[in-house]
């Protein structure tokens, strides 16, 4: 008797918790379903608050940054006199490494660049456009550096947004969301053998990252509407970066004259005739 009584609270257990699990709130979901998208973490996530129009505005966010990180790939690879497969290669290499990193971190496997084919196409996209017409992208001031200082935005607000929405703290989602912005272009830069500029003294690229992170962050802690906290943090994470660039910011270095936080080195143009110093990730 006891024996039957045991194996039948033990099935109506098992039947019961995935109900619970259903039915549990989840700790915070800026980005509905998106999160739920990108792995089995995420299944159980945001199921309360998937909305259309949420859903919509994040995966905008994340095409946009796909396709700025991968014109930005692509451009380095071309600088690099890379054939059509490398300048793929590296493009979908500057959109996917950060956001692939991120997901491996929070359990959220598979990562959702590798599962939807939205993110490849895109990146594949970008990579012939800029294969084509790289000439057309080469006229613009800084290219490089523009396209990744926008995908460097997006992603780190996407990056800590997705973070706390699988329940990490404060810190871990502010460094995840730094970890999501500048990881693809350090992949990016390693596979041409060029420092990463994350790694380029006194460049204002982790930090920019960084800043559009912790506002995502200071949004949730205090209740903001997530859409808006998510644009603001990657339009002060592109501004940073991008003033950062056409100023000659910088942070200080050890041996330097040491002044304000940040430093005006004058204007810095990178030569059009050598590959441009660039950095990103995603």
């Amino acid at each position: 008797m006891t024996r039957a009584v045991f194996f039948a609270t033990g099935d109506v257990t098992e039947m019961v918790a995935p109900l619970l699990r259903r039915s549990t709130p989840s700790h915070f979901d800026p980005f509905g379903s998106a999160v739920a998208r990108s792995g089995s973490v995420g299944d159980h996530v945001g199921s309360q608050t998937r909305n259309p129009v949420t859903t919509s505005f994040v995966a905008l966010l994340e095409y946009l940054g796909t396709f700025a990180f991968a014109i930005s790939g692509g451009l380095v690879a071309v600088r690099h006199r890379l054939d059509l497969f490398g300048v793929l290669v590296l493009a979908f290499a500057a959109a996917a490494a950060g956001g692939v990193t991120r997901d491996l971190l929070l359990g959220a496997t598979p990562p959702v660049a590798l599962v939807e084919w939205h993110y490849l196409a895109i990146a594949t996209l970008a990579g012939l456009l800029t294969f084509l017409r790289h000439e057309a992208v080469e006229r613009m001031r800084n290219p490089v550096q523009f396209f990744d200082a926008i995908g460097l935005g997006l992603f780190a607000v996407l990056g800590a947004g997705k973070a706390l929405a699988l329940g990490t703290g404060p810190l871990g989602a502010v460094m995840l969301g730094v970890l999501t912005g500048v990881g693809g272009g350090i992949v990016r830069d390693m596979l041409v053998a060029q420092i990463p500029s994350v790694l380029q003294r006194g460049e204002l690229y982790a930090v920019a990252a960084l800043a559009g992170a912790t506002v995502v962050v200071v949004g949730h802690t205090v209740s903001l509407p997530a859409a808006p906290a998510a644009m603001i943090g990657a339009a002060v994470c592109f501004a940073l970066r991008w003033t950062s660039i056409c100023r000659g910011w910088s942070l200080p270095v050890p041996g330097e004259p040491s002044g304000d936080i940040l430093m005006a080195r004058g204007r810095r143009t990178p030569p059009s005739s050598e590959p441009e110093s660039s950095r990103e990730e995603g």
